[in-house]
């Protein structure tokens, strides 16, 4: 063990310093809408997150992990957050672990140093979301795609096959990825099929078929939720910024979008060239080319299916970057001259330094807070809470679980189902008339800064009393809230 340390000190180094740096903007307990959506959800049974989360648009592994965590250590939204940002220190430790093994120190070192310092890792690695965590298991799902391809031995497709499946099971730029890996490696095997052995075919054969019949419970909704995106999605194909987006996706972060976008398209030129002075040198470049191959097909695909219904979303790619960072490490790994790989990396850690002292402003901000520590002050036992927007409400539903709330849904979303996820201290209702019954003696309204629901759809303003009116604007995902407390006239 000492000999391994002493062997590999920087790399170790290296790892805890990312351990550090990547941890330093998550102790903090501030949630926004999709975060209390994954917050929501996991206070249901195993089977109730199937069921709920069938009627969302992402596949179900990811709550039920976070379930787990929260039969562990009870429901906590630090713990959710910290558990997050393991996930990116797992992938900083394939460096040493995986990539240094199969490709050597530079390269490995790269990989970690980029797992931890490209400044978009930041800004997922603590969010209480599945990326962080679908993003190792694309990768190892990668890697073992490799080894098995080298070594052709039973344990490389086991794994390959299990990660595989446990990204179709996390989110579906992962699926895309899994499916093309599989879809490869099917054509690959068949052409090369004189190099492998007979048994190994066999095994491979159990596993794809393995992994279709464990995919197979969760295809109809798959298929369910595919449908019903094409009927209406938040998401929208802007033109030509979702190029721009998808370029410097990895290096912007919160960081002013002109500087990212130059260093990204720099870099990407640097390293076409050492592409082209490997294959001008006769160098193996296949292993650094295949991921970047399937990381453009995967945003080709999205791009031609969101012609018809959008679905490409630059923060989906943080999912497959694992990728990218694997080719960026490949290549730069060529490049001799150290002070250009370290002058590279220099700018890069200077953007995350600027990243992380921006997502540190925002996380620990004094206003963040303020409007649940308000509503929390001014609630009675009998009070109803209503609200339009779900961006506030999710919020406040997680938060406040002891008050009866309603989702007055005007918009008709087709959300009832996937919405459960806040039940059972909220219900949907799709006109103020629908709750007015149920309303006490005092209404408590979760509107936005301009008090746009109140002032333009609560037409029953001349029968209550307002008891008290204040906005919050909160830095943490620049959220604003308008807290709106009346009484009934008696």
């Amino acid at each position: 063990m000492k000999e391994y340390i002493k062997q590999n000190k920087w790399h170790i180094l290296l790892i805890l310093l990312g351990t550090i740096f990547i941890f330093i903007p998550a102790f903090h307990t501030n949630i926004w809408f999709d975060e209390s959506y994954s917050v929501g959800i996991v206070t249901h049974s195993f089977a109730d997150i199937w069921k709920i989360g069938s009627h969302d648009v992402h596949p179900i592994l990811y709550y039920w992990i976070l379930k787990v965590i929260s039969l562990i250590f009870g429901q906590n939204i630090l713990v959710y957050r910290i558990f997050s940002v393991l996930g990116i220190v797992v992938l900083g430790i394939l460096g040493l672990t995986h990539i240094k093994k199969d490709f050597g120190k530079k390269t490995g070192l790269l990989f970690t140093f980029f797992s931890f310092f490209l400044p978009v890792m930041l800004n997922y690695a603590s969010e209480i979301r599945m990326y962080s965590w679908t993003i190792v298991f694309v990768t190892l799902m990668a890697i073992y795609l490799y080894r098995f391809i080298q070594q052709k031995n039973l344990k490389n497709i086991i794994l390959f096959g299990i990660f595989s499946l446990i990204s179709c099971y996390m989110h579906y730029y992962a699926l895309a990825c899994a499916g093309i890996l599989n879809l490869g490696l099917i054509i690959y095997i068949i052409r090369k099929r004189n190099e492998f052995d007979k048994k190994i075919i066999k095994q491979f054969i159990a596993v794809e078929i393995a992994q279709v019949l464990l995919y197979l419970p969760w295809f109809i909704y798959f298929v369910m939720q595919f449908i019903r995106v094409k009927g209406g999605f938040w998401i929208s194909l802007e033109i030509p910024q979702i190029f721009i987006d998808i370029v410097d996706f990895q290096f912007k972060g919160n960081l002013n979008q002109t500087i990212s976008l130059i260093v990204s398209i720099l870099l990407y030129i640097y390293i076409g060239f050492l592409i082209y002075k490997s294959i001008k040198s006769k160098q193996d470049i296949k292993p650094g080319i295949v991921p970047i191959a399937i990381y453009l097909l995967i945003i080709i695909v999205m791009f031609m299916i969101s012609l018809s219904s959008p679905i490409l979303y630059a923060r989906y790619l943080f999912t497959i970057t694992g990728l990218l960072i694997f080719f960026l490490s490949f290549f730069m790994e060529k490049e001799k001259n150290k002070y250009i790989t370290i002058g590279i990396c220099a700018i890069i850690a200077i953007m995350a330094i600027v990243n992380n002292v921006k997502i540190c402003q925002e996380n620990y901000d004094e206003s963040n807070g303020k409007q649940m520590e308000y509503l929390k002050e001014n609630l009675k036992d009998d009070d109803i809470i209503i609200y339009k927007e779900i961006g506030q409400g999710g919020v406040v539903a997680v938060q406040t679980q002891d008050y009866k709330q309603y989702f007055v849904n005007l918009y008709n979303w087709s959300i009832e189902d996937a919405y459960k996820a806040y039940a059972p201290q909220m219900e949907v209702a799709y006109s103020l008339e629908q709750i007015e019954n149920n309303i006490n003696d005092r209404l408590v309204i979760i509107d936005t800064p301009d008090y746009a629901f109140y002032n333009n759809d609560f037409k029953n303003k001349d029968s209550y009393d307002i008891i008290s009116m204040e906005k919050f604007d909160t830095k943490y995902k620049n959220i604003g809230y308008g807290i709106i407390i009346l009484e009934k006239k008696s």
